[in-house]
């Protein structure tokens, strides 16, 4: 009775905040309710949604696509955090699950596509929700890697120390990602978070743009719109949805990601806080309201502080148990990875053999012409990958070092990073053409122009991660220029820096698809690579050679990273790992 009453006097306090975010809410609820109903309409190959080119659809196409994103960002968080878990906990599923990632990434978004869209629109044979899916499961492709790969990479070089003391205080797998795990790599999430949605951007018109036997089903939104722009040389509906595009990634900016980083601040390792923290005017709005605060306490916190009485009364009874009981829930644990990693290995083996038919079918010509074109795609690769390390590395951790100037060029860097370069690419092409530019070298920029913002996010990252402690130790040392990036700077960002470039190669081998084939009206340049093979082959509809093509990439891949950017990343984590006492 004391707490209705306390309620109740609550609710009598709301103010005009409160009302702002009450309407908010609503407004929400309701746009995402419309937009969804939009998504399980009655659907057939013969009678495909329409996209057309009036200005006024532009917010409805935008929320369309936004939709898409954000529930394959969910999406993408759920696989993390099973997948990059289990991948840092467990070195024999490590050996197995950090590969196999290496090839995924590398899979370009319309190699998901084949794959993926025949099996959603059977299971949905007279809904749009089938397609609708199919291209929801293309954005998520676009963004989960990035994300598992900061996770399990932000796990993998947490301090020791946090590791023993877990252990000391008897925490269980729950409780130590919970208390542990999900705290310290949160920067890096965030972070990651955003460069992933907004890398999504990238690959929209890719994904809302599903082909099967030979029909093309434009879903609405704001790349399939873009992707039609272009198609009929529209310039001025191109423009139309840059600017709406501008206005939606600063919306998302300033609502979701700013806020988010000012928040996570308070999970940085540090004994001293900076004067100077990122901060957020929607975030200290939300603070103003009662409501927020509210159903924050009530609604948000009450379903994790259940599942955390359930934890703590499981890890109370598991202690009190026998030892074989005991044994026999880890028994249980260990099983679980087992089927997870017979899984993995099953579609392995499955997609494995499909490879191997291809070869025997496409004929040994066209095998040495995909792997000497694979070879090309590498080299574009490695070049963008290095270009992009000369700017990014300084410009991030000057972003990432002062958070005044982090608050002018977050949003900046935010559009950059989310604006779908692929957009830019008919002026490139006259340009080109205009300056008769090799096509063949010039592809390299339009890889940039996708794949550096992943190092970059990550240099921010490690960036705003170091401790403000090792930064006044700098400054009591006397330590400037040369010496502060030697001592301080770069061991600090290096983790984060390869797990960039290895976040970032993979990048643009999925974006060689679209960097590799680029054309304007009657205008096409094409570069030899993997990418354009892949974009002709899913053209035209020749399954086999797509198949094998994405074999090839994923074997480049594969070798590379384990040649290069793996034995990297374990000489950062051996020798650059910030511990909270020396060893």
């Amino acid at each position: 009775m004391k707490r209705f009453f306390a309620h109740r006097v609550n609710v009598a306090k709301f103010t005009w905040v409160d009302a702002v975010v009450a309407l908010m809410v609503f407004g929400l609820l309701y746009s995402v309710v419309r937009l969804g109903t939009g998504m399980d309409v009655p659907f057939s190959r013969h009678d495909a949604p329409h996209i057309y080119l009036d200005w006024w659809l532009l917010p409805y196409y935008a929320g369309r696509s936004l939709l898409r994103m954000a529930i394959a960002f969910i999406g993408s968080l759920i696989f993390t955090f099973v997948y990059g878990r289990i991948a840092a906990r467990y070195k024999v599923a490590e050996k197995i699950m950090i590969p196999l990632l290496d090839i995924l990434q590398s899979v370009p978004v319309l190699g998901f596509m084949a794959i993926a869209v025949t099996p959603f629109m059977d299971l949905f044979p007279h809904s749009l929700l089938g397609v609708e899916l199919a291209s929801i499961f293309a954005i998520f492709t676009s963004q989960v890697w990035n994300i598992t790969f900061g996770f399990y990479q932000s796990i993998s070089a947490m301090p020791r120390e946090l590791h023993e003391a877990s252990e000391m205080m008897g925490l269980d797998s729950y409780g130590r990602f919970t208390r542990l795990e999900l705290p310290f790599s949160m920067i890096s999430l965030v972070w990651n978070g955003m460069m992933s949605f907004g890398g999504s951007w990238f690959f929209l018109a890719a994904s809302e743009a599903v082909t099967v036997n030979n029909l093309n089903i434009q879903l609405p939104g704001i790349g399939s719109f873009m992707a039609r722009a272009i198609e009929v040389g529209n310039l001025t509906a191109l423009l139309e949805a840059m600017l709406t595009m501008i206005i939606v990634i600063v919306l998302v900016d300033q609502l979701v990601w700013r806020p988010l980083v000012a928040w996570s601040q308070k999970f940085k390792l540090e004994l001293s806080n900076s004067s100077d923290q990122p901060n957020s005017w929607f975030l200290q709005f939300l603070r103003r309201s009662k409501l927020a605060t509210w159903a924050t306490e009530e609604l948000f916190s009450a379903p994790f502080r259940f599942v955390d009485r359930l934890m703590v009364r499981r890890a109370l009874r598991d202690r009190d148990q026998s030892g074989p009981r005991r044994a026999w829930s880890k028994t249980s644990r260990r099983t679980v990875v087992v089927a997870i990693l017979c899984v993995l290995l099953a579609f392995g083996i499955y997609y494995g053999y499909i490879g191997i038919r291809s070869i025997a079918e496409i004929g040994l010509p066209l095998i040495l012409k995909i792997i000497l074109y694979g070879v090309y795609t590498a080299l574009r690769v490695f070049a963008s990958t290095l270009l992009a390390l000369v700017w990014t590395i300084p410009v991030g951790v000057a972003i990432g070092l002062h958070p005044k100037a982090s608050r002018f060029a977050q949003p900046l860097v935010q559009i950059a990073s989310s604006f779908p370069a692929n957009m830019l690419f008919p002026w490139v092409t006259l340009l080109y053409i205009d300056w008769h530019v090799n096509f063949q070298i010039g592809s390299i920029p339009l890889m940039m122009l996708g794949t550096q913002w992943y190092i970059l996010f990550n240099v921010i990252a490690g960036a705003t991660a170091i401790p403000n402690d090792l930064k006044e130790a700098t400054k009591v040392l006397s330590l400037s220029g040369f010496e502060r990036w030697k001592r301080l700077l770069l061991p600090a960002v290096f983790p984060y820096v390869i797990t960039g470039c290895i976040t970032a190669s993979g990048g643009a081998w999925n974006a060689s698809i679209l960097a590799e084939l680029v054309h304007w009206k009657d205008h096409t340049l094409v570069a030899s690579g993997l990418g354009a093979l892949i974009t002709q082959a899913t053209t035209h509809g020749d399954l086999r050679v797509t198949v094998f093509c994405i074999a090839v990439m994923a074997a480049l891949v594969t070798v590379i990273n384990r040649s290069i950017w793996r034995p990297l990343l374990r000489m950062a984590d051996d020798r650059f790992r910030i511990e909270i006492s020396g060893r």
